[in-house]
């Protein structure tokens, strides 16, 4: 890992969930997203020491695990660093147990608990203009990836937009896209490309991205949002439940999965289904304890 400027003060940690930083007058910088633990925090940390920063503000743009991993890492070693995120996020960082719940159902099995440990936010970001230490960062929102995720954009047009959008490389491995909300994920996608900015930092990437690049991208999401939405439709001309159409897509798309992405997977194609149900696409029966979902008639 290392410190890479992406302009003016704006900088950059390359890691497995890309770091942004800002670096404020007085050496404190300012974090977004932090890593998965304390193991990629500590990493972190060592790139701030070794460029003489100190980390005083912690934005997170959404509540999975790899964006605020390391938060108490950091609050606990810098005593006074402050967190931000948006006011639904903050809701799912202070109750842990709430993203294993909405992937299980219930009271999760333990494999999906990935943190007993609350992560407490200070402040809470409102869309538009928000002021941090002496400088001011423009908060936009970003839902569909998590209910109420933000991209922060800094005073020299660099946005952060965390898993709002997916590189080229994420979606070869992973192309089938884990969403909260479909529809609001087609609309973030559509917004980005209004976003007033010059730079990029998509969350897992091994390069940051210019406008033009950007829009490419958000072609590339927006055409694979539209073809898992059609195999659905066509994987639905015949009764299907979600754990057959899973397993349809799996077959259709080599999706490899282990436990924990199965359950990822299969809150994806519940978001799908949401989707095309709701659009009135769709209709159900229950037969035999299963629940069916099949195409309607037109």
């Amino acid at each position: 890992m290392k410190l890479e400027k992406i302009k003016g003060n704006t900088y950059y940690i390359n890691a497995p969930t890309n770091i942004g930083v800002y670096v404020f007058k007085n050496k404190n910088c300012l974090l977004i997203d932090t890593g998965m633990h304390n193991s990629d925090a500590r990493k972190i940390d060592e790139v701030l020491i070794e460029n003489g920063l100190h980390p005083k503000y912690i934005i997170n743009t959404h509540h999975h695990m790899d964006h605020c991993g390391g938060n108490l890492y950091f609050q606990n070693t810098y005593p006074g660093c402050l967190a931000y995120t948006s006011e639904k996020e903050k809701v799912s960082m202070e109750n842990v147990h709430l993203y294993p719940t909405g992937l299980f159902g219930a009271s999760a099995i333990k494999e999906l608990h990935k943190s007993n440990k609350a992560f407490f936010v200070d402040y809470i970001m409102d869309k538009g203009e928000n002021k941090i230490g002496d400088e001011k960062f423009e908060v936009v929102k970003l839902p569909g990836h998590t209910i109420d995720l933000i991209g922060i954009i800094t005073r020299e047009k660099v946005c952060f937009l965390g898993d709002s959008v997916f590189s080229s490389e994420t979606l070869k491995k992973y192309s089938l896209p884990y969403l909260y909300d479909v529809e609001k994920e087609e609309e973030t996608l559509k917004g980005l490309k209004e976003i007033d900015a010059d730079y990029f930092v998509i969350s897992h990437s091994d390069k940051f991205f210019d406008k033009e690049e950007l829009i490419e991208i958000v072609d590339d999401n927006l055409n694979n949002i539209e073809s898992y939405k059609n195999q659905i439709m066509e994987l639905l001309d015949q009764p299907l439940t979600r754990e057959d159409i899973l397993e349809n897509l799996a077959i259709l798309n080599d999706l490899s999965m282990d436990f924990n992405q199965y359950h990822i997977n299969f809150s994806a194609v519940s978001a799908f289904v949401a989707y095309l149900y709701n659009k009135n696409l769709l209709q159900y029966s229950v037969e035999d304890g299963k629940l069916y979902y099949f195409k309607k008639p037109q």
